[in-house]
């Protein structure tokens, strides 16, 4: 039986959909304003909010190491969360999630995906959602764990999705918190991009940028001082001397966000899922190359998480009426509770 719960009774403004941190403002290769911090390719001198560890890796005839932080519960009981970061986010940026959870008794892995944040970043790699469920399926393997509820986030939740579909009998519980891929840009008309001109404009990215998108989109408007570290973290690995090869793989990753949809495929989802959408949020990828006639229909949250709640078998919906993409860092305490709850009904 599918359920909605609509949370809070606040209304936003409708936001322009889909710039990136590229283009929400014009950008400066110089100095940004409030802007000190310089990190590697591998967010080298970024600190995580817990043990950082590496598994190696053998992929596509590379080596290659995957990071990810393995949190043990305080009460164990019994049940692991892994978490899946989206393409603008790293592992470190569920800190507050991980608290929350294994305060609740619940193990937490969270892995920064190949191509991210502390993971290696080759120069060529076939990003797939399947190869990135494959690697993260190993990584579980490693660690001993057998059954998992999966929890994706932006992009994340399109490689959880995959991962479900993948492995429907370790996966106990499906969780999309604001997951783009709810609809199928490309089939709607957004104009394909080349990863060249995707590098390009990876390349311009600022914490200006980054800050004013994140504004627009993950937090409704508002901003906060505690926000600046997630921004400072992102801009610090594209002003360091690797910020090229971080470029590359986000051009890289552009790619396989928008020519690899999961949207066709809900309906074959076999675990119970739960869907957590703030419907402020406007994420749209590709939507500022498209005519402004589709560009106005895309990432309509206020609808995508219905749609999706319908075609998802036995799917729940809970809906945030005035927050955006990132709800579980606008408004930790409420989303987390709603979290909490969702897995209990499991």
């Amino acid at each position: 039986m599918k359920k909605s719960l609509l949370l809070s009774c606040m209304t936003a403004s409708v936001l322009i959909a889909g710039l990136s941190p590229t283009t929400a403002s014009a950008q400066s290769n110089g100095d940004q304003p409030g802007v000190t911090q310089t990190y590697g390719p591998r967010l080298e001198g970024f600190e995580y909010p817990f043990k950082t560890e590496m598994l190696a890796i053998s992929s596509q005839g590379q080596q290659l190491e995957m990071a990810f932080m393995d949190i043990a519960a305080e009460n164990p009981n019994g049940r692991t969360v892994l978490l899946l970061h989206g393409k603008n986010f790293c592992g470190a940026t569920w800190e507050g999630t991980i608290n929350s959870l294994t305060q609740a008794g619940y193990r937490v892995i969270a892995p920064d995906q190949i191509g991210f944040c502390k993971s290696s970043k080759p120069q060529a790699y076939q990003f797939s959602f399947h190869q990135l469920a494959e690697n993260t399926k190993a990584l579980l393997d490693s660690r001993g764990i057998e059954r998992v509820t999966v929890v994706g986030h932006s992009m994340g939740g399109m490689l959880a999705t995959r991962f479900a579909l993948m492995y429907p009998g370790i996966t106990e519980q499906l969780v999309l918190v604001n997951p783009i891929g709810l609809e199928d840009w490309k089939a709607k008309g957004v104009p394909y991009q080349t990863i060249d001109a995707a590098f390009e404009g990876e390349k311009k990215t600022s914490f200006d940028g980054i800050k004013q998108y994140q504004q627009k989109f993950y937090y409704s408007g508002q901003w906060k001082p505690e926000y600046d570290k997630w921004v400072a973290m992102s801009a610090g690995m594209y002003r360091g001397e690797g910020g090229e090869q971080v470029a590359w793989n986000q051009a890289l990753t552009s790619d396989m966000l928008f020519t690899q949809p999961v949207v066709h495929e809900f309906s074959q989802i076999k675990v119970p899922t739960l869907l957590m959408i703030g419907m402020t949020d406007k994420t749209a990828p590709g939507a500022n190359r498209a005519p402004e006639q589709i560009a106005s229909t895309l990432g309509d949250y206020t609808q995508l998480g219905k749609q999706a709640v319908e075609v998802i078998p036995g799917a729940k919906l809970v809906e945030f009426e005035d927050l955006g993409h990132s709800p579980q860092i606008q408004d930790p305490s409420r989303f987390h509770q709603a979290l909490l709850d969702g897995l209990k009904t499991q």
